[in-house]
């Protein structure tokens, strides 16, 4: 494999210590064309799909990028905003607010961010933290339980740019933070001022993303940390067992998937006269197709024709103050013992070159409340 060509090392100049937010990806339109280019790059991942290639290939190319990119795009259309995905609108925003929140805490740090699949992605991020002169870079996933299907295959485009790469930086990985206390936290600190606003429901229904149930038995952490995740959830949020239950969502293909299944959860619910039910997505930071259309459309809609009366969804942590706190936090754990100071002359460069960029300086963004 041919290493990609880099700016030649300059003898003496200040290293820097990055952080990249990663996230999973977004079409950049809500058009059959880009979600096709999307669903190919992601349902392309061997970590995602863990079928046979030469089995896989021919559905996949065959029969699922013929058919499914319209109807997806349709998806996307209906949650799209002026700014674009809502997925890559707050992702961004995560990205510059943790980076003033590190800054106001002493660390002059650079942060990007980068999706798995899409844009940017994960080896252009990496390229440009290398130009601008990081030696030291901290992976940060923007997903709080361990999966092989998404933490590891952030890992996985990592390590490809590194084979790529002839001087490659320090690199350090954040494989889980389920149950840091900042980030259980947040999520309880949200659904209470949801509730300060709305009210309280009949149940609370943690919806989480599904994968295959066979790679629990493979090996996978994923289950076991949703689990702990929604106990810690629940005895923060003083919930009692019957006030609260934990499900999977976004089923895909005929395979079983970790049960018990969202939609067919909160349908029964409906059925069993359960008047109010609230849904919140813990394992989603940020608001996306995966919470706007199918949990807030598709499954209030099933919730109300089964006979319920009220479903609320509860947003996901998105930009709120108490997430980049524990952001911050996590960060500050996996970067201790890296210089994160910069000398007085490399600090004003870069406050100027932020200014010329049109950005703020770390000083300059709002401090942590």
């Amino acid at each position: 494999m041919p290493f990609q060509t880099e700016p030649p090392y300059t003898h003496g100049q200040a290293a820097r210590t990055a952080v990249l937010l990663c996230n999973l990806g977004t079409p950049d339109e809500p058009t059959a064309p880009a979600v096709r280019r999307y669903l190919a790059d992601f349902l392309g991942d061997p970590r995602v799909v863990e079928i046979p290639r030469l089995a896989w290939w021919p559905i996949l190319h065959g029969i699922i990028l013929r058919t499914r990119p319209a109807k997806s795009a349709a998806k996307y259309a209906s949650i799209w905003t002026p700014e674009g995905s809502p997925l890559a609108v707050w992702t961004a925003k995560q990205a510059t607010l943790l980076r003033g929140w590190l800054g106001q805490a002493g660390h002059h740090v650079l942060v990007r961010h980068a999706m798995r699949y899409g844009n940017p992605s994960i080896a252009s991020q990496l390229d440009a933290l290398k130009a601008e002169g990081a030696t030291r870079i901290l992976i940060l996933p923007l997903y709080p339980q361990y999966s092989g299907t998404t933490t590891a295959s952030v890992f996985d485009a990592v390590y490809g740019w590194a084979a790529r790469t002839r001087n490659v930086p320090e690199l350090r990985f954040v494989n889980r933070y389920h149950d840091h206390p900042g980030y259980i936290e947040a999520l309880a600190r949200s659904i209470e001022d949801y509730w300060r606003h709305h009210g309280t429901p009949d149940r609370l229904v943690m919806s989480f993303h599904g994968v295959p149930e066979r790679t629990l038995h493979l090996g996978d952490p994923y289950h076991c940390e949703s689990l702990k995740t929604g106990r810690l959830l629940a005895q923060r949020l003083g919930l009692r067992k019957e006030q609260y239950q934990l499900t999977f969502q976004s089923r895909f293909g005929k395979a079983k998937w970790l049960e018990p299944y969202t939609q067919p959860t909160v349908e029964a619910l409906g059925r069993a006269g359960t008047r109010r039910v609230d849904v919140v997505c813990p394992g989603f930071t940020s608001d996306c197709l995966e919470t706007l259309e199918e949990i807030n459309m598709e499954v209030r809609e099933a919730f109300l024709h089964a006979g319920g009366k009220e479903f609320h969804y509860i947003p996901c942590l998105n930009d709120s103050h108490a997430f980049i706190t524990a952001l911050s936090q996590v960060a500050q754990q996996h970067l201790a013992g890296w210089p994160t100071t910069l000398p007085d002359a490399a600090q004003q460069a870069d406050a100027l070159a932020q200014a010329l960029a049109g950005g703020a300086p770390a000083s300059a963004l709002p401090a942590p409340r």
